[in-house]
């Protein structure tokens, strides 16, 4: 038994890492109705803003390298935030009410991250900024003369595709010199190396050791899940939230930013996806297929838990990553050898973790016959409507 004690632990620490990436993934679908094919390819920002601030303490040695992790989940929120804020503000909003384009341009946003992280170099980086900001004062200098004009937004887009003609050829310009070139990460794994105080054991349950990596992931799940409940229930912006999600046109005419309010809620599930990312780093190595990895099980958390409910985000995160966890590793062959053959043979057919997940996809279409909206359907004006 305390083999199947250990790895319900295990299970509960992969399912606070599927509850974290999952939380933000509900708040974006489940409030705004955008479905964020993107948001495992934030994850994987998440673990390389990881590995670039482990990069920079590592010199520095002693105590201020052990304070690296903390200080990369607080850069990993930020950084993902930020990007997800730029993603909604610039493409996005384009497409609100339009899900299946959403959908497409999501997951065209996902390949150039995998890709970005692949070949990123300090040339690539500057021809991004040569052309951005090439591209910015076109912008300014045409809405300057002709912003009245019913042609501008096609001379608009002019200017922007002669910005990226500008940006790929300060791009092969500054390949050729050679420390310009190399890239940054490259297709391979990264290792982050987890700080002394994670490391081994926090203490015994009876003969069960707890590892230090998994109970602070749990911990570090629960937190931010009270923190995300105070701030949906509790504070102006959440209610604000909150209240777009029942009635966006009411709310506009009542003065709450609408706009601002999708910002925010964008950069919030970004951020939480951002963080998930750096816990992952936790658990073993990452590399730029990281998202495909988890955005599948995310959506399997949301669908069976009920879209934007965060009880249902908890149990059903859990439940999945204790079945993972438990059926996937095999535990019940050892725990329960002498079980009949029939049962047996059923579960050495799942005991692997890509079989288990076949497992889950099946209890999901089961549950599904019975509970169509999930384990805890959401509510609300805009449902009833």
């Amino acid at each position: 038994m305390e083999l199947f004690f250990s790895q319900i632990l295990d299970g509960l620490s992969i399912g606070s890492v599927l509850l974290l990436a999952a939380t933000g993934l509900a708040i974006v679908f489940g409030l705004m109705g955008v479905i964020n094919l993107a948001h495992g390819e934030f994850m994987m920002l998440g673990a390389y803003v990881t590995y670039v601030v482990q990069s920079a303490f590592k010199p520095m040695g002693g105590v201020i390298f052990e304070l690296y992790f903390p200080i990369s989940l607080v850069l990993a929120f930020i950084v993902t935030a930020l990007i997800g804020v730029l993603l909604e503000r610039t493409l996005i909003r384009q497409l609100y009410g339009r899900p299946l384009e959403t959908l497409l341009a999501t997951w065209g946003v996902s390949l150039i991250l995998i890709q970005l992280i692949r070949s990123v170099s300090t040339a690539m980086m500057l021809g991004i900024i040569v052309g951005v900001v090439v591209g910015f004062l076109l912008s300014k200098l045409l809405a300057a003369k002709f912003s009245e004009k019913p042609f501008f937004t096609y001379l608009n887009g002019l200017g922007w595709a002669i910005a990226i003609g500008i940006g790929l050829v300060a791009v092969n310009l500054f390949d050729q010199i050679r420390p310009l070139a190399k890239p940054w990460f490259g297709p391979r794994n990264i290792d982050v190396t987890a700080p002394k105080w994670l490391q081994g054991s926090w203490g015994m349950i009876g003969t069960i050791e707890l590892p230090g990596l998994r109970i602070f992931i749990i911990l570090l799940s629960a937190l931010l899940l009270v923190a995300t409940y105070w701030f949906l229930n509790k504070s102006v912006w959440g209610l604000r939230i909150r209240a777009v999600t029942q009635n966006r046109q009411m709310s506009n005419c009542l003065g709450i930013p609408t706009d601002r309010v999708d910002s925010i809620t964008f950069g919030i599930g970004s951020g939480l996806a951002g963080v998930a990312g750096c816990a992952i780093t936790l658990l073993g190595s990452v590399g730029p297929n990281l998202g495909a990895a988890y955005i599948v099980s995310c959506f399997m958390v949301i669908v069976l838990g009920g879209v934007g409910n965060l009880l249902g985000t908890v149990l059903a995160s859990l439940l999945l990553g204790i079945i993972q966890s438990v059926i996937g590793s095999g535990t019940l062959l050892t725990i329960f050898p002498d079980m009949p053959l029939a049962a047996k043979g059923v579960i050495e057919f799942f005991a692997t973790t890509s079989m288990s997940l076949v497992l889950v996809f099946i209890f999901i279409i089961v549950f599904l016959q019975f509970r169509p909206n999930g384990m805890f359907p959401q509510k609300g004006r805009s449902v009833d409507a």
